[in-house]
């Protein structure tokens, strides 16, 4: 069953800020935090250098000194940009609407997450692949086949079984949703699980809509 929002609603389903939910996510494994601060650190430093090489009533010496001020908060506000693109993605749509229908299937797939060089006990190097195991929920209505969620999968949704009712915001360049553009993170309401590869929706803003929406339509 799809029910198209109402004008308004996809921007509060989907902010336009990153909740808090997006900047944990945003923030990345150790590997990219580290990153992030290893850039902060340089450019603030540099750019502070410079600013105290000016000369003082130099025009550009505040203006350095902002510059360095901003790499110094890049740990802060990178994670913020980013999930405001992302966001961005779903919220382009001109037409979106909720989605109530059940997994039709439950795919488990390795993906690889990076590769690397590293040296054997013998000094020689070999390609090293990082896998991760990824759950693909397959979904479908009394219309048919939508499309699918794919996620990381941990311990916990080992549970998710065919037939599971799961519900989820559906993103169309049409308003006839003939053509599905993407999905957003779906809700199990009988698991009280929620799934997804991002964290796009404000998720108690969704389950209240879902209940006000589904329920004036039985």
């Amino acid at each position: 069953m799809l029910i198209p929002l109402r004008p308004g609603e996809l921007q509060r389903l989907i902010p336009a800020v990153a909740t808090g939910n997006q900047f944990r996510f945003s923030l990345g494994n150790p590997q990219e935090v580290l990153q992030r601060l290893m850039i902060a650190a340089i450019g603030g430093v540099i750019t502070f250098l410079i600013y105290n090489q000016a000369q003082l009533g130099s025009r550009w010496g505040p203006v350095w000194l902002v510059i360095s001020v901003v790499f110094f908060l890049y740990v802060l506000w990178g994670p913020i940009v980013q999930a405001g693109q992302r966001n961005a993605t779903l919220r382009r749509y001109p037409s979106a609407a909720l989605f109530e229908g059940e997994v039709a299937d439950v795919i488990t797939r390795e993906r690889v997450e990076n590769r690397h060089e590293q040296a054997d006990s013998r000094g020689r190097l070999e390609l090293v692949e990082n896998r991760r195991t990824w759950m693909l929920l397959e979904l479908e209505d009394e219309e048919g086949y939508l499309g699918r969620v794919a996620f990381p999968m941990e311990k916990k949704h080992q549970s998710i079984r065919r037939g599971s009712l799961i519900r989820c915001l559906v993103l169309s360049e049409r308003k006839d949703f003939s053509q599905i553009g993407a999905l957003s993170d779906a809700w199990l309401p009988g698991m009280r699980m929620w799934v997804g590869e991002y964290p796009f929706l404000l998720r108690p803003a969704f389950e209240e809509l879902c209940q006000l929406r589904l329920n004036s339509h039985r």
